[in-house]
């Protein structure tokens, strides 16, 4: 596992204007190009990534996947905000309230990845939740949520003529209803 990560540490200031941090909501697949944004506009993004791997016809290929999809993390200024938002990345600009708790949080997640250990985003799919199966031979199924087993496993109640069926299925295969 390893992160895209331009810099972590507090940068100090930039043209005498100190950087806080924001989250940038950024439209469909655009974390890695406005990371690249960032670094020809010089400014600090930090993009958390894990590796996934595929099977294609028999090749086996690894993406470094965003750990948190749709955002990207960034240090900027009064200007470099503007450069930023001005992308055609960035759907969306968030303020940290924050600035140091949101630092501390980041730091703990970019450790968690450089120590390799498998780390995921916790699916808000909960107990008693109606959801409806996006992949996989159930594709399509309406169903319950019955109970979680650790961050993947789903065991999923599918009713069928008045009678339950209770089902395991990967918490990704999922959304809610």
């Amino acid at each position: 596992m390893k992160e895209i990560t331009e810099v972590m540490e507090d940068s100090g200031e930039s043209q005498g204007e100190a950087l806080d941090w924001y989250v940038a909501h950024v439209r469909p697949r655009c974390e890695k190009k406005l990371v690249e944004h960032g670094k020809i506009y010089d400014f600090p993004t930090t993009l958390p990534t894990y590796s996934s791997t595929k099977k294609y016809r028999g090749k086996v290929v690894t993406f470094q996947k965003p750990l948190f999809p749709g955002y990207v993390f960034l240090q900027l200024n009064r200007k470099t905000r503007q450069v930023a938002v001005q992308s055609n990345y960035v759907a969306n600009m968030l303020e940290v309230h924050d600035q140091e708790e949101f630092k501390a949080q980041l730091a703990d997640i970019l450790f968690a990845l450089e120590q390799e250990v498998e780390i995921r985003v916790e699916p808000t799919i909960g107990v008693g939740n109606r959801v409806l199966v996006k992949s996989g031979p159930l594709q399509g199924q309406e169903g319950w949520v019955e109970e979680r087993f650790g961050m993947t496993t789903v065991l999923l109640r599918l009713d069928f003529i008045g009678q339950a069926a209770a089902v395991k299925v990967e918490a990704n295969t999922l959304e809610l209803i």
